[in-house]
């Protein structure tokens, strides 16, 4: 795999799989690259360049119209049309990348070994909150009929929690919503909180049947790594994306 993209190495060990992560280098000469969202035309440059870097045709790269929902696509081809108002995709169909893309946000990527089936999932806090990652898990359970104690899952960059100060609103719909609410959560001497994105989907995943061992954090933060990866909080909104994916091979 390129230099320039992140693998995961708890998905990756397996030959019938690709996973991966993006980084500000993987698109030289790219300042800010989005893959959906922009003028068509650059979007699909974006995307014909990523498509060239894995070694795939870009008509196999699927990207959603992301918009922090708790909705889940299953995709059983190539879409005509871009799905819009969805937040996580899955298949067992090989060949087909499924990618989402985050500035801040949390990636997850998950693969079931057994069965051959793969999903990628955005998750911001409202995405979090809605427990995108436990619907993303039925979706796989119920479309593909497997034990969600043989899912992998991989949590990529994204802010951390000793940047990623948020306010009441936010404190109050992990409370309500999150496994083990106490872990995620840190008040600091400010009196401002803090939220632990990459704990509480830990724990959401944990709660619908992942095992520890099954689990990778990478545990990177997009905020501290400038050189590294995009950060809509440090840059601004208009920044570029980070892609994480994740395709069954042929």
């Amino acid at each position: 795999m390129d230099s320039n993209l992140l693998p995961y190495k708890l998905l990756n060990k397996f030959a019938g799989v690709k996973a991966f992560t993006t980084t500000r280098q993987s698109l030289m000469g790219k300042t800010a690259p989005r893959f959906s969202g922009n003028p068509v035309s650059e979007t699909l440059k974006n995307r014909e360049m990523l498509a060239e870097i894995l070694g795939i045709s870009s008509n196999q790269l699927i990207f959603p119209r992301q918009t922090h929902t708790s909705c889940v696509a299953e995709i059983r081809g190539l879409p005509e049309e871009e799905l819009e108002e969805t937040d996580a995709l899955v298949t067992n169909q090989p060949g087909i990348c499924l990618c989402v893309q985050t500035a801040d946000c949390v990636p997850i990527l998950l693969f079931d070994p057994k069965k051959k089936a793969v999903a990628a999932i955005h998750a911001g806090w409202r995405g979090t909150v809605k427990k995108i990652a436990a619907e993303t898990i039925q979706k796989m359970k119920s479309s593909f009929h497997f034990s969600s104690e043989n899912i992998l899952a991989a949590i990529g960059p994204s802010i951390g929690p000793e940047v990623y100060e948020v306010g009441d609103e936010v404190v109050e719909a992990v409370r309500k919503s999150i496994p083990n609410a106490e872990l995620t959560l840190y008040k600091k001497l400010s009196g401002k909180f803090h939220f632990n994105l990459w704990e509480a989907n830990r724990q959401i995943l944990f709660a619908s049947g992942i095992r520890s061992e099954n689990l990778e954090t990478l545990g990177e933060c997009t905020f501290r790594n400038p050189a590294k990866y995009f950060s809509a909080r440090r840059e601004g909104i208009d920044t570029g994306r980070l892609v994480s994916g994740i395709m069954l091979k042929g």
